[in-house]
């Protein structure tokens, strides 16, 4: 028998088809994490953004000691130029702006008018002094008089006397019958004519007593006139000095509104003059006044002075609030009310030997910062 022929081998059986394997997962975007990032940082920003707001307004929690306040000006006792006089500005030889120091002259007004004016006074004194002197010689002439007179009435008196004897001595001769009645007669004449001598003498000198009393009281009158016209020309030198214009003290001149040849009169303002005392002027709100006090230290920045900062300490407050001494003060006896805080004016003085300080300018904004626990 023969082998049959093997049959053919089963061809391998193929592999199954493997299901595709699913893509891997991407990574999430990492935008949502960034977006809470920026979103706490805005956060932060935001919350030190208004701590620093509080800080700087001294806001609660941040109030502490100090009291700020941007309502603050440096202040100057700035003089205002004016002339006592009137009349043309014949010279200016100052400048704006220039420094200038006591009695420097800033302006001369014309003087001719006033020069005479002087003269006239000076020439009405020496006649009132003239008649005062005219006025003793007087008096001396009157006293003379009543010496004379005085002398006068001795001699009247003692030719009375005679007369007084003669005409006695004539009565008792005629009872004696030694003489006729008519020589009695020419004795008692002369009597009577040396009575009438006394008497007249008498009067002269009370005359000449009047003259001297007159004399005197002509002399006070005299004296007084010479006074007045003393004063008078007192008077018109005064006035002649203030034709020139000086500088009350030293500082600097603002800016000078005067020219050559403009007529000015009493009260003009020609010029203003900042001398070097200056301070600062803090109006503080009332709120803010609790712990202020004289003496506290100070720290200014100035505007000017890009921020700089200054020290100085409280030196006088005020003994009412700004609004008391406005021209008109404020009424608020009204229905619809509105309270609003008051401003106390402090003044600050600048604490010395700071080179800083000598750019400082009245007017000039200042902001202070009031410690009131130092």
């Amino acid at each position: 028998m023969t082998d049959a022929a093997p049959a053919s081998a089963p061809a391998p059986a193929q592999p199954a088809p493997q299901p595709a394997a699913p893509p891997a997962p991407e990574p999430p975007a990492p935008e949502p994490k960034k977006r809470v990032l920026w979103t706490v940082v805005a956060a932060a920003a935001a919350v030190l953004g208004v701590l620093l707001v509080l800080y700087a307004w001294r806001l609660p929690p941040f109030t502490g000691g100090v009291q700020r306040t941007d309502n603050a000006y440096v202040r100057g006792q700035v003089t205002l130029i004016s002339p006592q006089v009137s009349g043309y500005v014949t010279d200016v030889p100052v400048k704006d702006f220039q420094t200038v120091q006591p009695g420097q002259l800033l302006a001369q007004v014309d003087d001719r008018i006033y020069r005479q004016r002087l003269d006239q006074a000076q020439a009405a004194l020496h006649a009132a002094e003239a008649a005062l002197e005219n006025s003793a010689q007087s008096q001396a002439s009157a006293r003379g008089s009543v010496a004379q007179y005085a002398a006068a009435i001795a001699g009247a008196e003692a030719t009375l006397a005679k007369a007084q004897a003669d005409a006695n001595r004539a009565r008792t001769l005629k009872e004696g019958g030694w003489v006729s009645q008519a020589n009695v007669d020419v004795a008692e004449a002369a009597l009577r004519s040396a009575q009438a001598q006394v008497a007249q003498a008498r009067a002269q000198r009370g005359v000449a007593e009047t003259g001297v009393e007159s004399a005197v009281v002509n002399r006070d009158a005299l004296a007084a006139g010479v006074e007045n016209a003393r004063a008078a020309v007192r008077l018109a030198q005064i006035d002649l000095a203030n034709t020139r214009i000086t500088a009350p003290r030293a500082g600097r001149l603002g800016e000078v509104g005067v020219r050559q040849g403009q007529y000015v009169t009493a009260g003009t303002q020609l010029m203003g003059l900042v001398p070097d005392a200056i301070w600062v002027t803090a109006n503080m709100k009332e709120t803010q006044m609790k712990n202020v006090r004289v003496g506290q230290p100070v720290d200014l920045s100035v505007d000017a002075l890009g921020g700089q900062t200054l020290r100085g300490h409280v030196e006088r407050i005020a003994p009412a609030a700004g609004s008391e001494f406005s021209v008109i003060r404020p009424d608020n006896a009204t229905g619809n009310f509105t309270k609003v805080a008051q401003r106390i004016p402090v003044r600050i003085a600048i604490d010395p030997g700071q080179a800083a300080a000598q750019r400082l300018a009245p007017g000039m904004s200042v902001v202070a910062r009031i410690d009131t626990g130092g």
